[in-house]
Parts: C-alpha cells; sequence; structure tokens
C-alpha cells in the first residue's frame, strides 16, 4: 500500500512557531507530528510513502530520510513553488504509477485506525474520505453523510484530511494550485465521494493555541 502526506504548507497561522520549523515537524507526545504518522501508515501495512515539501522541506527529509528506521521508502515531491493540496497531489502522481493511494494532511494529531481504510475506493467512487463530526471550535462544517457516502455539503461533518484517492480522480487536472477539497465538492452531486466516520481522538493543529493545548493534554 502506497501513501502520501500533505507536508508543503508554510502554517503562516502558527507563527512564530513555524518561521523556523515547519509545521509538521512540530512536537506532539516527544517526536514530530509528521513521524507519528509515517509510524501509524507503517504500523497499517503501507511499503511507500511520498511527501511533498516547500517550506523548510529539508528538515523533514533530513529527519525521516528514506525511512528505513520506519520500515517504508520515503520519496520526496519538492514544489519550488506552493501548488496548494490539488496541484501538490498532480505533481507526485507519477510515484504511484497509477495505483489508488492513501493521503494525510500533515497537521493533524488522531488516534485513526488506518487499518480501518480501503485499500481503493467502491467501484463506483473516485475517493473516499474520512469525516469527523463537526468539533465545537468549527463555526461551520463541510459535509452530510448517509449510507457510506457523502450526500451533500453541510454543517455535520468536517473533512479529516484523511482519504484513499484514485489517479483517475485528477485526469483532468494539471499541476496549477488548486483546492483537493473543491475537488471532493465536485463529486458529491456525481454520487462518486465514498467516506466513513471516526469517532474518535481528532485535532487539525490550525493555530498556536490549539498547539499548545494539544501539546498540554498530551503530556499529561
Amino acid at each position: 500500500m502506497r501513501a502520501m502526506i500533505l507536508a508543503a504548507g508554510k502554517g503562516t497561522r502558527l507563527a512564530p512557531l513555524t518561521d523556523n520549523t515547519p509545521k509538521p515537524m512540530l512536537e506532539l507526545a516527544g517526536k514530530p507530528l509528521i513521524e507519528a504518522q509515517v509510524m501509524a501508515l507503517s504500523q497499517a501495512g503501507v511499503t511507500e510513502i511520498v511527501i511533498n515539501l516547500h517550506h523548510l522541506g529539508e528538515q523533514i527529509s533530513n529527519h525521516l530520510k528514506g525511512g528505513a528506521q520506519f520500515g517504508v521508502n520515503i520519496r520526496y515531491s519538492r514544489e519550488p513553488e506552493l501548488l496548494e493540496t490539488g496541484g501538490g497531489i498532480v505533481k507526485a502522481l507519477p510515484l504511484f504509477d497509477n495505483e489508488p493511494f492513501w493521503l494525510l494532511n500533515g497537521d493533524i494529531w488522531t488516534d485513526f485506525d488506518f487499518r480501518t481504510m480501503p485499500r481503493q475506493p467502491n467501484a463506483q467512487d473516485l475517493a473516499h474520505i474520512v469525516l469527523i463530526p463537526t468539533p465545537s471550535y468549527r463555526s461551520a462544517g463541510d459535509f452530510e453523510f448517509a449510507d457510506g457516502h457523502v450526500t451533500g455539503r453541510g454543517d455535520s461533518y468536517v473533512y479529516g484530511c484523511i482519504a484513499v484517492l484514485t489517479p483517475q480522480l485528477f485526469a483532468d487536472a494539471d499541476t496549477a494550485a488548486f483546492s483537493l477539497r473543491d475537488t471532493y465538492f465536485d463529486l458529491i452531486p456525481r454520487g462518486k465521494l465514498g467516506a466513513q466516520i471516526h469517532h474518535g481522538q481528532w485535532q487539525d493543529i490550525g493555530t498556536v493555541e490549539q498547539y499548545h493545548a494539544l501539546a498540554a493534554t498530551l503530556a499529561s
């Protein structure tokens, strides 16, 4: 199984923490967040991981290296200019040999068990995403869900920044910067966006306050 971690962003809302450290390298529970993610993927059977890099990306590649110490092979997709989530994936697609792959953002902390993820979307779907019941700190949600599919946009769930994608999802895309979320929205009326719900722990690390609160919780 292959996976991609999105780790290119600048993390501007986390400044000054991210002025000299890329967001995925911030420590939680004694290790960089991205290291915990790589370990979780390896334990779920992933053998190859692609990580896209931009802001201070050499810190990530210098720390993780080729991934042998985690039982995986890590390759890097470097972006001289930021391509956002969608464009970054398109640039990295040649590394996946036209096979489905798992995706996760490099700025989430979760106890999600990746062994519960399908290895590919259902036959009629182009993507399968993990949804989280809308947290109290979010003013609005993203999606509604029923019977294994995203049924519309709404406030019940947010995107958990974890997915399994098919290369066919990007058949008409180029490497210009674009948001993956817009691609998901386009799939909804076509009935091609599968989903599952995660009711466990999950936190996107978007602000300094969120980071410090989570770090304190994990330390205790």
